[in-house]
């Protein structure tokens, strides 16, 4: 394989020197590769996560089955956001690093949810 099948070959893959969509998602980005834990706690950071979990110990403090609902619906829409909105320039984001894997947040969101249900359930009759 000679230079130029593989300066060509190299040129082609995303990296840094493409990084439009990184531009836009993450204006300050080092170019270190995030990860699946950093992009966890990016995406948990964010206000509308934060508005999210505060739903989250309100409804499970005062176990409403209907603040549960709500706030089971929120994380659904807000999850429904980040997956849906853009999924190609999510795509290269990732390629070029600047993007981690939104499954971890998903994952422990799912959880959250799932507990909340479980939780804030109305009591079986006759145990």
């Amino acid at each position: 394989m000679g230079p130029v099948r593989g300066g060509l070959i190299l040129s082609l893959m995303p990296g840094v020197a493409w990084a439009q969509s990184c531009e836009v998602q993450r204006p300050d980005w080092d170019g270190v590769s995030v990860s699946a834990v950093q992009e966890a706690v990016f995406l948990a950071s964010s206000p509308a996560a934060l508005v999210l979990l505060l739903g989250t110990a309100v409804a499970v403090r005062f176990k409403s089955q209907w603040g549960a609902l709500a706030v089971v619906v929120g994380w659904t829409a807000f999850v429904t956001f980040l997956t849906m909105l853009a999924p190609a320039s999510r795509e290269m984001a990732m390629a070029e690093g600047c993007v981690g894997s939104p499954a971890l947040f998903i994952g422990i969101i799912a959880a959250i949810c799932v507990g909340m249900i479980f939780y804030t359930a109305p009591p079986i009759k006759g145990r």
